[in-house]
Parts: C-alpha cells; structure tokens; sequence
C-alpha cells in the first residue's frame, strides 16, 4: 500500500501511528477531513492480519465518517480510529488512557467514541484522559445506548422511503421482513408494530426472534427465507454486504431500509437495484441516528433535541431522493453527492470563519 498516494486520492488530511511500550498500545488514528468541523468516529478494537491491513481499515472508515456525517447534516468531519488487538484478551485500562492521551494531544481536530470491540466501560477510561470522546456512561452526561436512536431513525427513514415509493408515508397495514432481531432491530420492531405494520423477522439467534414474535406479533421465518418473502420493504439489520449477486435475484420486496452497514457488497449492486426499480435508502443515512444522537454530547445532552435532530434523517433521504431524480442516478450515488454537495459548499465559504470557529464543537467542559 502507498499511503501518500491513497491519502492524494481521496484526499486525506492527517495519518497518525500511535505506539505506547509501556501499555502495549498499538493504535491507528485516521483523520479524513475537517471541512465541516472536527473528525468524529469510533474506536474499533480488531486482530488485523497485518499492520497494513488496520491502517487501509482505519483510513476507510475515516472517509466513511466524512460522507456519514456531512449526509446528517451535522457540523462534523470523518475520523476513526484502530487498535491492534483482541478485545476479548487483550484490553487493559493502562492501553485505553494511553490512547486517551494521544487523543488529547490532537487537540480537538478528533473526537472518538464507541464501535466494534470497544464499549463505554472503555470510553469511560479513555474519558480520564480526555475530553474529546463521547458516548461514555450517562453519569458523565452521555447519551448511554445508541440502539434507540438508531432504530428511531430508520423508522423514520422507512416512512420517506414509503412516501417515495407509494405516495403515502404510512407504514399500517406494509408487510416488513426484518433480518437481524438485535438492539436496534428490537427497538425497530415496537415503532412499526405501534404504527401497524405486519412483520417477519429472522436471526442466526432463536432466543431473540422468539422474543419479536412475542412481543410484537411478528412471524418468524428462517435466515435463508428472508431474502424470498414477499413484503414491502426488506430492512437489513444485522450483517453487511447482504445484497449481492446471490441475494438480488431472490428479493421480493419493493425498497430496502435497514440499520446494517455496508450493505452493498459492491457498488455495482446499488446499480443493478436501481435498474429493477427497488427503492435502497442508503444505509449510511438511514442509520445515522446514532451518531446524531451521541453529537449532540458536544453541546450538552439533551435528549428531546437529540431525537428531533434524529428526525431529520426523513428529510435527508427526501433530499437524496431529489438529488437521484435531477442527476439520473441511483440513490447510493445521489448520497454521496449529497454529502460532498455540502462539503464543497463549506469549504468555499470557509475563509469566512474565525480562526478557532470550526472546533468550537469540541468545547466541553467537564
């Protein structure tokens, strides 16, 4: 891998290699861009193969921070960060302030929070050596589990979605297949069963699919089934790369909106749903409630707020909607171009800031 020349093409700003003997800390932390405001995005504890493979993981992410947060319209940039490890051997309150430290020493330009392998047991350690992290316990005025916020989001994104495809937002009386049964697809669950919807659901988990058809009168239905029942919209809430040449064929629904990340395997996936005329609602709007939720600590949690600034994400798919009609182009693109669309708007008018105005944001106190 040549790192300046991938940083050159997808326009990186800063790559840090943080390394602390005494902890055994062996961390990444990729900074994408600023334009909108300090990087914000999680610290993801993994066994890479190779010290090259945590690096294009960290640098990946990053930009995908970027496009996440610029489509929910938040004043915040794209980072991540990556810690070589196991997170079920390898942990250590000693590694965790270590990286809380290197944190610091970025001064604001990154804020971390929780992800794959990391918990708020861990953000709280990372907490007594720095400001700029968020969803840490609520007694230090987090914003605690982001399950609900997610889910409440992606409702909300099923209803533009429905208001684009059928002309009424309504989701009474739709029949949605829900693949995953989890936190968020749980919380999912209770919003459509209250509005009326009829629902299946599937999982790898019996114990939680018996709790959805207990509590919200879904029918169960076997993994491998999922992807061939008839429903109107398809939500993928557990793995990525769910639709892919093997799935698209089977699929009987008439949009997909799902919590799940990454859920095109390729782009090219994106395309072939566009040509059959299924409505995608990209996954990284449609699950942004999590990360707006946990933003909003910046400024001093407040719940309500945080969930009518989760709301919008019905207007930001609307937008993304608008934007694939005007340019012909398929909705996973129409997002991207949304994003970037702000971005270039922000950094034109960017030498109209003060100096320290863009990292306002990270201003906490204690």
């Amino acid at each position: 891998m040549e790192i300046f020349k991938y940083m050159e093409k997808y326009d990186y700003e800063e790559l840090h290699l943080c390394y602390d003997q005494a902890s055994g800390l062996k961390a990444v932390i990729a900074i994408h861009d600023t334009t909108l405001g300090p990087a914000l995005g999680g610290a993801r504890m993994w066994t890479y193969e190779t010290e090259e493979a945590a690096i294009e993981d960290a640098l990946r992410l990053a930009r995908g921070m970027t496009y996440k947060n610029a489509a929910a319209g938040l004043n915040l940039g794209g980072g991540k960060t990556v810690i070589i490890g196991d997170p079920r051997t390898e942990k250590s309150e000693a590694k965790f302030r270590a990286l809380g430290r290197y944190i610091q020493g970025l001064n604001g330009r990154y804020i971390t929070a929780e992800d794959v392998g990391t918990t708020v047991e861990d953000m709280d350690i990372i907490y007594q050596e720095t400001d700029y992290v968020t969803g840490v316990s609520p007694a230090f005025g987090s914003s605690g589990n982001p399950s609900p916020a997610t889910a409440y989001g992606v409702y909300k994104g099923m209803k533009a979605c429905a208001k684009e495809y059928f002309g009424n937002e309504s989701l009474a009386g739709r029949t949605i297949a829900v693949q995953g049964a989890g936190s968020v697809a749980f919380y999912l669950c209770r919003h459509l069963h209250e509005e009326g919807a009829n629902l299946i659901v599937t999982d790898i988990e019996p114990d939680k699919v018996k709790r959805a058809v207990e509590a919200y009168g879904a029918k169960a239905v076997d993994p491998e089934d999922i992807y061939e029942t008839e429903c109107d919209i398809f939500a993928p809430c557990a793995l990525g790369a769910v639709i892919n040449e093997e799935t698209i064929p089977k699929l009987k629904a008439k949009i997909i909106a799902g919590s799940a990340n990454n859920q095109l395997k390729d782009e090219k996936h994106g395309e072939i749903l566009h040509e059959r005329g299924i409505l995608y609602a990209p996954d990284y709007v449609i699950n942004a409630g999590g990360v707006i939720n946990v933003a909003d600590e910046l400024y001093g949690y407040n719940r309500e707020r945080a969930m009518k600034k989760v709301e919008q994400i019905y207007h930001n798919l609307q937008k993304v909607f608008e934007i694939a009609r005007r340019d012909r182009i398929p909705t996973y693109l129409a997002a991207d171009r949304m994003a970037e669309e702000r971005i270039k708007e922000m950094r034109q008018t960017r030498s109209t800031f003060l100096p320290n105005e863009k990292h306002a944001l990270s201003r906490r106190m204690r």
